[in-house]
């Protein structure tokens, strides 16, 4: 049945690590898109009927990084609600600040503990 499982896209450019989080959202019972890069998540969120539950992006892409593609989800009336979590490798405060202000609700730096990222998309998604 469509709309089941909380629906997460995951917008990373590093394949293996896109993966795994993937599978780690998958094993708390989320159902998880993936993209690339921020272009092609932000075309994909625009095509679907309803917002996915949670976008967890990467600040750092080709094409579009995070920041622009979590500026042109937050400009987006039907995406604007959209809750983000953001994953880099910047750790510097002002690094943060950019991200939480563009609309960042979560600020993950990499490398970030598993039980760190699923106990945030818990949060974030009200899932035990």
């Amino acid at each position: 049945m469509p709309g089941a499982h909380p629906q997460v896209l995951v917008a990373e450019d590093d394949e293996a690590l896109r993966k795994m989080i993937g599978h780690f959202l998958t094993d708390v019972g989320v159902e998880v898109h993936m993209a690339a890069d921020g272009l092609t998540a932000l075309e994909w969120l625009k095509a679907q009927e309803r917002p996915p539950d949670l976008l967890v992006t990467d600040l750092m892409m080709p094409r579009m990084d995070g920041l622009a593609l979590v500026r042109a989800v937050k400009a987006d009336p039907k995406l604007a609600r959209t809750p983000v979590i953001m994953l880099t490798a910047k750790d510097r405060p002002a690094d943060v600040v950019t991200g939480i202000n563009a609309g960042a609700r979560h600020y993950l730096t990499k490398p970030f503990k598993k039980d760190e990222l699923i106990a945030k998309v818990k949060k974030v998604l009200r899932i035990d």
